[in-house]
């Protein structure tokens, strides 16, 4: 979209003030996030289908995040980051590093696959991805795809696919430097260097931050709880030659983040010791100009504890995938075999399981016709076939314009803990669910509109729930419902003279399709706004959240309220290879909750300086 098109423009700012308006107007108390800036459709994408793409060419409603964004909108954690994109939520029993989830689409956490740098991280014991323990700093790129995968992926893809990358190296020798300070005795210090010599690229990046932390349970013993947290990542890569390649790739991070148990006797201070550890080696093959193949070996580790109260899980995950992939002019097809191999040591718990898969994909770009078919069977050694498909169709019907609609099966097998801890039932069976989603899309240079209709349910829901015929007396494990998520996501980007304006608006219903509740801890309104321009050397923005009011159980009788924040941040040039960035986050002071009990960080103020020997 250009300036010299008012009619676009103003299709733009009709949507938001549209969106805002139905917003504020169900909720007096609501509230929202940063949206990511309109990606170009020449980016390629490879989470959507495992093969590279442009996005042009995806059928899934995917956002992308560079490093640039990253690094203006300040956030602390991944979490912070990932809150503010269309169709996610989090939800944290206090500050950063405490336990953390995040809902996309209103699905439960253990729904979306997570990968770093291709190498698959989980927890057998709570389920779902230690978001807590992943460091922001390392990360270079992310792409979110939503809706079902499991017809690519396997187990867990219920509501979607977050794949997060690292640093890589690219160019010269480049190091950097930085620093940062903020309120609470919070600080961080980073140093890396990544390049290319020859046949080889490089990069090594290492993090530290630390807080004093606040106060996250007012009313309990007065405390402040803090975070200390040490990351680092590497990638090495070698093009052996013209059609083979080698990658190895390594993170590794350690939160230790103070909380504030109901149970521990006063003037004991609580300790939750994250620990999180991937490590993936592929070797890439071009062997014709139609057909290569990806072999490639990964393991993540997951180590949680808290003291002093005893409590140790590890988890233990390992990857083994052949991919292959054939294109022919419109055609490419591919097909994998995967082997998924999980553990759990969880006293009394040391157990494993494994999975073995054939996938296979074809897709088909023509003209004004888009089309993408995925068929998967897991064979799981302990619930034996699990077999999912996908289907999506794309069709450009004019300029700029794309109609879509996608429908797919997926599956999530119950955790090792569910089944065979105190509060765990072997006869659990896994979690099913069905998706549709109607799509239309509007783009044109760095602008766009898009408007997504989707419908999941969700069966044979794992709860934990009253005392069964488990061990435990506190209550079980148990398939005890059915969810529906529903709703439509709206969301648009446009360059209104000097200003980059983008916008999100969520209106779901994610609901225990058995009692008609909804699910503890989303909303049905997500409002998240964005702008930013240039200032004489500098460039400011700001971003408005809203989040309407959410239940903390599943009863519906545990309030919490909506929210507003409002962040702000200004970044420049202050010297040549010198760039500082100053953010303020929830600059009226809010407080709000996202579990009951809960305090979230009130204002708070940062200030990055970062050196880059370009």
């Amino acid at each position: 979209m250009n300036r010299s098109n008012p009619a676009r423009a103003g299709l733009f700012l009709s949507l938001l003030a549209c969106a805002s308006a139905q917003a504020l107007a169900q909720s007096a108390d609501t509230p929202s996030l940063l949206v990511a800036q309109a990606p170009q459709l020449s980016q390629l994408v490879v989470t959507a289908t495992r093969t590279a793409q442009p996005l042009s060419d995806v059928l899934a409603d995917v956002t992308l995040i560079d490093r640039e964004q990253i690094e203006q909108s300040g956030a602390v954690t991944i979490t912070d980051l990932l809150v503010r994109q269309p169709g996610m939520e989090l939800s944290r029993n206090g500050g950063p590093g405490t336990s953390s989830s995040m809902f996309l689409r209103g699905a439960e956490t253990r729904f979306t696959a997570v990968y770093i740098d291709g190498v698959r991280v989980d927890s057998q014991s709570t389920g779902g991805a230690p978001w807590e323990a992943i460091a922001l700093g390392q990360v270079e790129r992310i792409e979110i795809v939503r809706g079902p995968a499991a017809a690519v992926y396997g187990s867990d893809a219920v509501a979607g696919v977050i794949q997060i990358f690292t640093r890589q190296g690219d160019g010269p020798f480049t190091p950097y430097v930085g620093v940062g300070a903020g309120n609470r005795r919070t600080g961080r210090l980073e140093a890396g260097f990544s390049g290319t010599q020859g046949a080889v690229d490089y990069s090594l990046g290492l993090q530290r931050d630390v807080s004093r932390g606040y106060d996250a349970r007012p009313g309990s013993t007065p405390d402040r709880d803090g975070y200390r947290q040490s990351a680092a990542s590497a990638r090495l890569g070698m093009q052996l030659n013209a059609a083979h390649r080698v990658d190895l790739s390594g993170t590794w991070g350690d939160m230790d983040a103070q909380y504030d148990a109901s149970t521990t006797p006063s003037g004991l201070d609580d300790h939750g010791l994250n620990r999180l550890a991937t490590l993936g080696a592929s070797w890439s093959a071009q062997w014709s100009e139609r057909y290569r193949t990806r072999l490639s070996v990964s393991e993540s580790a997951q180590r949680y504890e808290t003291q002093p109260s005893p409590y140790l899980s590890r988890t233990r995950l390992r990857n083994y995938l052949l991919q292959n992939e054939w294109k022919d002019g419109a055609h490419t097809l591919s097909a994998a075999l995967e082997r998924r191999e999980d553990h759990l040591v969880n006293d009394p718990i040391d157990r494993g399981r494994n999975q073995n898969a054939l996938a296979l994909g074809w897709g088909y770009v023509a003209g004004a016709h888009t089309l993408q078919a995925n068929l998967r069977h897991d064979r799981d050694s302990e619930f034996g076939g699990q077999t999912t498909g996908g289907l999506a169709y794309g069709y450009a019907f004019a300029p700029g314009w794309r109609a879509t609609a996608a429908a797919g099966t997926a599956f999530r097998v119950p955790t090792l803990y569910q089944r065979f801890s105190q509060y765990g039932q072997p006869a659990l069976q896994p979690e099913k669910g069905r998706n549709l989603e109607l799509g239309l899309h509007w783009a044109q240079g760095s602008s766009r509109v898009d408007a997504t209709i989707y419908r999941n349910r969700v069966s044979n829901l794992i709860n934990f729930g009253a005392p069964g015929p488990c061990a435990g007396a506190f209550g079980c494990y148990e398939n005890a419902g059915n969810a529906r998520m529903q709703g439509v996501t709206l969301s648009a980007a446009h360059r209104l003279g000097g200003v980059n304006l983008s916008a999100s608006l969520d209106l779901q219903q994610p609901k225990n399709a058995d009692t008609g509740k909804l699910l503890a801890r989303r909303a049905q309104r997500l409002l998240k706004l964005a702008a930013n321009t240039r200032v004489a050397q500098w460039t400011v923005g700001g971003e408005w959240q809203l989040v309407s009011h959410r239940w903390d159980n599943a009863a519906n009788t545990t309030r919490l309220g909506g929210y507003g924040l409002v962040n702000l941040y200004a970044s420049t040039t202050i010297a040549r290879q010198w760039d500082v960035l100053a953010r303020i986050d929830n600059l009226t002071d809010k407080g709000y909750q996202l579990a009951k009990g809960y305090a979230t960080p009130p204002r708070s103020f940062f200030v990055v300086l970062r050196w880059t020997g370009r």
